[in-house]
């Protein structure tokens, strides 16, 4: 594996660190109770807001049309997900540090699945939460559903709802495309390795061997 390839995988393990650092996605809502808005973040590990009372809020508003109370403690997701992203960041340490060119495509094939696993959790979730509604909710509206967009906006009565990807989220992505790239590189450099050897004189790999 050449030395351009390794720092690459490095950078690529380093971004899914991100995941530990900032959210993997975030959720605007806008009300009129709320004019200047909240925003969920939901992290590899819990979910929080931008200010200590974005989730008692966000309770408030889904306790009057009937959603669940959102909590940490109900997903999880969010306990075995960490082991997961570590690791990916240590089998990318090690692919790079020893050089397994091989083992390059299998890893980003599997963090390819397991991101669309994520993704696939995340609107089951959503889907979950918008559809199973409280009979006794102070809100009705039959056949109503509050389901937040997966990603893009969306309006659900008087409230709008933005859902987008943040900084840990795009940490993934990023960590995808440098997998691809190395494995890229790594296929054209063996590719040319190997016409230089088919190309070599018999009697010059005779005389190496020698």
């Amino acid at each position: 594996m050449k030395t351009t390839s390794t720092i690459l995988l490095l950078i690529a393990a380093a971004s899914l660190g991100l995941l530990f650092l900032f959210p993997m996605w975030k959720i605007y809502l806008q009300a009129p109770q709320y004019p200047e808005g909240l925003e969920m973040h939901i992290w590899v590990n819990k979910i929080s807001g931008n200010t200590e009372f974005t989730l008692q809020n966000f309770n408030i508003l889904n306790h009057y049309i009937g959603m669940a109370k959102i909590e940490a403690d109900s997903f999880k997701e969010l306990v075995y997900m960490p082991y997961f992203v570590y690791f990916f960041i240590g089998s990318a340490v090690l692919i790079a540090l020893f050089r397994l060119r091989k083992l390059v495509l299998p890893w980003v094939g599997l963090l390819a699945v397991a991101s669309l696993v994520g993704l696939a959790d995340f609107y089951m979730w959503l889907h979950k939460f918008g559809t199973n509604l409280d009979p006794q909710a102070p809100i009705k509206i039959p056949g109503m559903t509050y389901i937040p967009p997966f990603i893009g906006s969306k309006d659900l009565l008087n409230f709008h709802a933005l859902s987008l990807p943040a900084i840990g989220g795009l940490g993934i992505g990023l960590a995808i495309l440098l997998g691809l790239l190395v494995y890229l590189l790594e296929r054209k450099a063996g590719r040319l390795e190997r016409e230089r050897n088919n190309n070599t004189p018999y009697y010059t790999l005779k005389n190496i061997q020698a």
